[in-house]
Formats: structure tokens, C-alpha cells, sequence
């Protein structure tokens, strides 16, 4: 078992980055052999866009196959970790930040330090290099990064003349005056087990109060003061707000009432904005993001979740150095472009360089909506994944994929159980997962 002692380093490395267009370019007689390819962007032009980038590297390199197997994020997980025993897994794929922890910890992957260089290792912002680096090695490639923000409705607020909530009890009044069933909540509170929608919405309440949902000790933290009062927080909004189905909501229900203009208030990253146009354009107008609300207005702006999607390399590989090419071209500048444009202002880029370049602003979303890309980008480069903020640890891929948080809320909601004996035994129940994962 991989013990987790050193996150800090960056892989070292220091060859100038090389222009964009160089990227992926590869002496196509020099490459032979069948990748699979397993990516989480199910459907839309994301899903597209991979098999025109596959389709792409197959005609530069004619004695190359790829084979594309797509998986929702839940699924991608379970189809992984069990049949990582029976070799069962691919050659490259996409991966979730607690994801790759637990790869790591399997001894899964293979380092991407050279693929960085090629690409240009000073072109990419540290901290989602950091969040895939054991011992000075990168065993991920940041793809794209978003964080979450709290998403309002202008014309709701408006016709109950209110200002956007800063603080945590501004949004509980809010959220209530606004809440107006069946036709519009407040604000929903996701709880559904085999996701991590509850550990989110917790997590975002702890971080606001300084405090993590991890220790620095690695210990789950579920009974201190600003935890039992997130609890709190969440479920009298969910007694007060929130559609009594929510209890066993994951991300895609809880996202779709923002869409359909059902909620007030959520918590998301920049994928709303898509969400919205597709199945409410007439409310599109009425959206916006705000930065995640405080317990007090003058506490200081503690970085909150930042979501940066790598890609990984198998170890079980056959052909590693196809993969690695493979992974290369994706940054090739106007391929890249377009993959982020695929979702304007859901997908921001992980290099600086084209955060800056205009070819990536010049987009009618991103223009349209550059102050509320403003607040999601601030909250980018403050963030980290849920329980990575003392670096890459394997308790943070168990936090979000166990649902002991979830299973927590729900005994509290549906079973009544008081809130401190059920931080407690949560709290517990993961201390002895982390313990046996570290065995």
C-alpha cells in the first residue's frame, strides 16, 4: 500500500514549453498498437469532441486504434476499482481528483512528468499539478477545472427585494421568502447515497469556517463546533426549503431543478449556465453566480472546492507511449480551444496561457457571461478538491466515494436520529475506513 508521506514537489523539470501547435506531434511510423479509452463526458458535444480527437490521432498515426468506452462518473468508479484485480481497465482515462488518490494508492498509474514537459510544464497552474504529484512524480494531467459558486436568480431576488446573500443565515432567509412550492424552492439539499452531493454541501459550510472535512492529521472531523453547525445548517434547510425528494437526490437531480428554474438557489460550477440554456432559455438572462457565502460577512475568503479533471495513464498499459501521445495532442491549442468551448464557461482552462489568450475569450458565453466567470475563476485558484487541502491523501477519495456523509443526513432526516450521535458514529465510521485503507 502507497503511503501518501510527500505531495509537495512539482515534478521537477524545466524545459521551455514548447508553442502549441508542437504539441502531439509525433513521427506517425513510430507508433503500433490498440488504446482503450475510457472518458466520463457521456453525451453532448464533449462526447464529440473526443471521438473527433480520437478520430484525429488514428488519421496522423494509421497504425493506431482507439476504442472509446464511456461511463458516468459513479459508474466509471465502480467499473475501475473492480476490475483493476482481473487487469480490466484501460489504457487512458479520465478521472475525478479523489479518484486518482485511490489509483495511486493501488500503485495504478504511470507518471506523466514527460508528457507535462512536452507540453510545457510553466504553462499550467500549480495547484492542479500538485493535486497528482507523489515525491516529485505527476501521476495526472489537469484537463479542465471549474469550482463551485452559488448560483441565483436575478428576477427572483428582485421581486422579493432582496440582495445576494454573503452570509450563510442571509441565504437560509433568502432562500425561505423565496420559497414558494411547488412552484419554486428555495434552495434544494441533495442527500442521495452513491454520490457525494451532501459531502459537498457540508464541506462548503466547513470551509467557510476556516475548518476541514480532513485533518491535517488525516482524521475525519464531523463533530467540532463549525461541523455539527453545518449539519445543523443543512438539514433545517432541507425541512425548510428543499423538495422532500431530495433526500435521495444525486448531482444530476439536484442540477436539473436549477435548469428547469424549480430553485432559487444552488451550488454548481459553471456547467449551470448550459444546463440552463438548454432546458430553460428564457431564464438564461436571469442567472449569475456569487462567491460562497460566509458564516460572518467579514470572515476572510477561505478557499472553498475546486474541481480540476485530470487524465491518467494505466499502468496495465500495453502501449503507454501511444496513451502519452494520445494525451499530448489534446493540448494541441485549437484542439484545446474547442474542447473547452464544448462547455463555455463550465470547462476553464488548466494552463494560464490560454486563459489569457483570446482565441479562448472571443466565445458569446464566456463574453456574455465574463463577471460570473470572473467569480468562478477567483474561486479556482483559491480551492482544492474535498480533503486534498493538505495535499494529495487517500481519506480524501474514501470521503466523497463511501456516502457515510450521505448516510449520515439521511438517518438525521429520516430516522431522526440526533445530529451529534450521528456526526459521531459518521465520524468514527470513517476514521476506520482511513485506518484500514493505511494497513
Amino acid at each position: 500500500m502507497m503511503v501518501f508521506a510527500s505531495a509537495c514537489g512539482n515534478g521537477g523539470g524545466s524545459e521551455e514549453p514548447k508553442t502549441s501547435g508542437e504539441a502531439g506531434k509525433t513521427d506517425p511510423g513510430s507508433m503500433k498498437g490498440e488504446i482503450v479509452l475510457w472518458h466520463s463526458f457521456t453525451q453532448g458535444a464533449r462526447n464529440d469532441f473526443m471521438k473527433e480527437a480520437a478520430d484525429a490521432f488514428m488519421a496522423e498515426h494509421p497504425d493506431v486504434k482507439i476504442k472509446i468506452e464511456t461511463f458516468a462518473w459513479p459508474e466509471f468508479y465502480t467499473k475501475w476499482t473492480t476490475g483493476l484485480a482481473a487487469g480490466q481497465v484501460p489504457d487512458v482515462s479520465t478521472a475525478l481528483p479523489n479518484h486518482v488518490v485511490e489509483m495511486l494508492d493501488a500503485e495504478a498509474l504511470v507518471p506523466l512528468n514527460d508528457v507535462i514537459d512536452k507540453i510545457g510544464r510553466s504553462r499550467f497552474y500549480e495547484a492542479p499539478l500538485k493535486e497528482g504529484t507523489i515525491d516529485g512524480q505527476n501521476y495526472s494531467i489537469p484537463l479542465y477545472s471549474h469550482a463551485q459558486v452559488m448560483w441565483y436568480r436575478k428576477d427572483l431576488l428582485q421581486q422579493a427585494n432582496l440582495e445576494v446573500p454573503k452570509t450563510w443565515n442571509e441565504l437560509f432567509e433568502a432562500a425561505k421568502k423565496i420559497n414558494n412550492p411547488p412552484g419554486v424552492y428555495g434552495l434544494s439539499v441533495p442527500m442521495g447515497q452513491g454520490d457525494m452531493m451532501a459531502t459537498r454541501f457540508l464541506n462548503l459550510y466547513v470551509r467557510s469556517a476556516g475548518e476541514t472535512l480532513i485533518t491535517k492529521d488525516g482524521k475525519a472531523n464531523l463533530t467540532s463546533k463549525a461541523a455539527i453547525d453545518g449539519i445543523n445548517y443543512w438539514v433545517n434547510m432541507y425541512k425548510t426549503t428543499s423538495p422532500s425528494g431530495s433526500v435521495n437526490f444525486k448531482v444530476l437531480d439536484q442540477a436539473t431543478l436549477y435548469y428547469q428554474g424549480k430553485t432559487a438557489f444552488d451550488f454548481n460550477s459553471g456547467f449551470q449556465i448550459g444546463g440552463v440554456e438548454t432546458n430553460s432559455p428564457n431564464l438564461v438572462d436571469q442567472i449569475a453566480a456569487a462567491p460562497i457565502p460566509k458564516v460572518n460577512a467579514g470572515d476572510p475568503d477561505n478557499g472553498i472546492e475546486t474541481s480540476n479533471v485530470p487524465m491518467v495513464v494505466w499502468k496495465k498499459s500495453k502501449h503507454p507511449e501511444i496513451a502519452k501521445a494520445f494525451v499530448e495532442s489534446l493540448y494541441q491549442k485549437e484542439r484545446y480551444i474547442k474542447f473547452l468551448h464544448s462547455v463555455p464557461a463550465g470547462m476553464l482552462p488548466a494552463m494560464k496561457d490560454i486563459a489569457e489568450d483570446p482565441a479562448f475569450l472571443n466565445n458569446p458565453t464566456i463574453q456574455k457571461f465574463s463577471e460570473t466567470v470572473k467569480v468562478i475563476s477567483n474561486a479556482v485558484n483559491k480551492g482544492t478538491a474535498i480533503g486534498m487541502e493538505n495535499g494529495p491523501t487517500i481519506q480524501s477519495g474514501i470521503i466523497t466515494s463511501q456516502g457515510v456523509i450521505e448516510k449520515m443526513f439521511q438517518n438525521i432526516v429520516l430516522k431522526n436520529e440526533p445530529v451529534e450521535a450521528a456526526a459521531k458514529q459518521a465520524e468514527k465510521e470513517l476514521n476506520e475506513l482511513f485506518a484500514a485503507a493505511q494497513r
